[in-house]
């Protein structure tokens, strides 16, 4: 029997040369993506996607604009209290899950609830910003030309081994490291390191020396896969031949039938271009899934959020791809520490062909509820959602899925990774708890600049929710986001009743 040249070489591929690695096997089942192609030209450049769908792009005549799932688009304005304007937008970052990082001809900017904000520490940095990543201690990390930079508590820091700058950064992505502990991995010069957080504000570099590499082989990609209550977070690994990740029992290889090209993730999702072919895995079902009627030709990923959905470019077109229709949830972000006893969650479905049923599941319970709001809790007489009750849940790590059921057999799934942490007895007051973060993070634009006043305590007792959910969302404060213990203290005061 005679064997084509071609079916040799992905045979020989498939068998790892090296035995001693531990090896994973895919079985790809075909799925036919959801696609919504974007009604303007997007640049070829790096975005942000939103959770809650769509997210922010630059455009490629320059423009910062918001994308939605449902085809619409917003533009984003430089704010009026901007001493400097953006100019020509080359790309976009991510900072938060509901805020981004442009950077812009005239340097970097916020972009937050249809503004670009110019932040405090924008002097520091220039243009030349490569990747950024968020750890789980409220930092985030910006690889920048110049060096590697921890934006914390509003200041910024560069991170220095012997006094040198970690020049030349290409990839970020935040993942446990090898021992377990707190991490930030990032690719130098070829060389995969990881920034270990060995004390609160103290981090330690180390070069990863245990990942096993054939000869000639090099690193070109990462990405991290986040924790949840099924799985630990992990670190993947892009080759120059293959695809490996970082499990709990060491270094394992993704044996795929052909070598993978482009790597991205987020949440518990992790998306693959192989060859002609695109991958994605779900890591909360375990399960792998090879997209059909895509022309991977011309490819090129932009994005990816936690629902599943990635923003890929395909020729000239700009198109969200998703599995199928899957709810996005409101109210609750992956990876947000609860606090609160009661929460109101939403779900919105894909426009189209409504759920025969949608339930929730949380705690191994199942809730059904109605449309069109899709409310845990249930709603009000006049249509006002109710907030659903946690009472009696236990603390840690928790799943909440939202499961719509279609007339045809079919099922689509949003499953929400939290951490329920409830309220304290401790009784927290705002001169005595809140004051001070006040000043130290908000004063400077809510007391005599541009932004909504916020200088009393009748001030924030009035704006306590949509202070809640600027700071939850990671939207305010405009010169970075707030460490989570901070997000948890305000959460809590107002929980407790607001105290003086």
């Amino acid at each position: 029997m005679r064997v084509s040249p071609l079916l040799l070489a992905a045979l020989l591929f498939a068998c790892d040369p090296t035995p001693s690695v531990p090896q994973d096997h895919p079985n790809p089942q075909p799925f036919q993506p959801m696609q919504v192609q974007a009604a303007v030209d997007v640049a070829p450049a790096p975005g942000f996607a939103d959770q809650t769908g769509g997210g922010i792009f630059a455009t490629a005549e320059g423009n910062v604009i918001r994308l939605r799932l449902d085809g619409t688009k917003a533009a984003l304005e430089s704010h009026p209290g901007n001493t400097v304007t953006p100019g020509r937008a080359r790309a976009v970052f991510r900072m938060g899950p509901g805020s981004a990082l442009v950077e812009a001809d005239n340097g970097l900017f916020l972009a937050q609830s249809g503004w670009l904000i110019a932040p405090p520490w924008r002097e520091v940095l220039s243009t030349g910003l490569a990747a950024t990543a968020a750890t789980p201690d409220g930092a985030v990390w910006l690889g920048h030309a110049s060096g590697l930079y921890r934006l914390q508590d509003g200041a910024l820091s560069a991170l220095k081994v012997n006094g040198q700058a970690l020049e030349g950064i290409t990839t970020l992505a935040s993942a446990p490291a090898e021992d377990g502990s707190q991490g930030l991995w990032f690719l130098r010069q070829e060389t995969l390191s990881v920034a270990v957080r060995t004390a609160p504000g103290t981090w330690q570099v180390r070069q990863v020396t245990s990942l096993p590499l054939k000869e000639g082989e090099r690193v070109v990609g990462l990405a991290g896969l986040g924790a949840s209550e099924k799985g630990k977070g992990e670190a993947w690994v892009l080759t120059s031949e293959r695809l490996m990740r970082r499990a709990a029992d060491g270094w394992r290889q993704v044996a795929l039938a052909r070598k993978p090209e482009q790597l991205l993730a987020a949440g518990r999702f992790i998306w693959v271009k192989v060859d002609g072919k695109l991958l994605s895995h779900d890591a909360e079902a375990g399960t792998w899934g090879e997209a059909s009627g895509v022309d991977t030709r011309e490819f090129r990923f932009l994005a990816a959020d936690e629902s599943g959905c990635a923003w890929v470019q395909l020729g000239a077109d700009t198109v969200a791809l998703t599995r199928g229709p899957i709810p996005r949830v409101l109210g609750l972000l992956e990876g947000s520490q609860v606090v609160e006893d009661a929460l109101v969650v939403r779900s919105r479905v894909v426009p189209g062909v409504a759920p025969l049923s949608f339930v929730y599941e949380v705690a191994g319970v199942e809730v059904p509820v109605r449309g069109p709001d899709y409310s845990l809790g249930g709603s009000e007489a006049d249509g006002t959602p109710k907030p659903y009750s946690f009472v009696g849940l236990e603390p840690g790590l928790h799943t909440l899925s939202a499961v719509a059921r279609y007339a045809d057999g079919t099922e689509a799934r949003r499953s929400v990774s939290f951490d329920y942490q409830p309220l304290s007895t401790v009784a927290l007051g705002w001169d005595k708890d809140i004051r001070p973060i006040h000043e130290a993070r908000c004063a400077k634009c809510h007391d005599s600049g541009p932004a909504r006043p916020l200088s009393t305590y009748t001030l924030w007792k009035d704006n306590a929710e949509l202070i809640i959910a600027a700071v939850k969302d990671q939207r305010m404060p405009a010169d970075g986001p707030l460490d989570p213990q901070l997000i948890s203290l305000i959460q809590r005061w107002a929980a407790t009743g607001a105290n003086p």
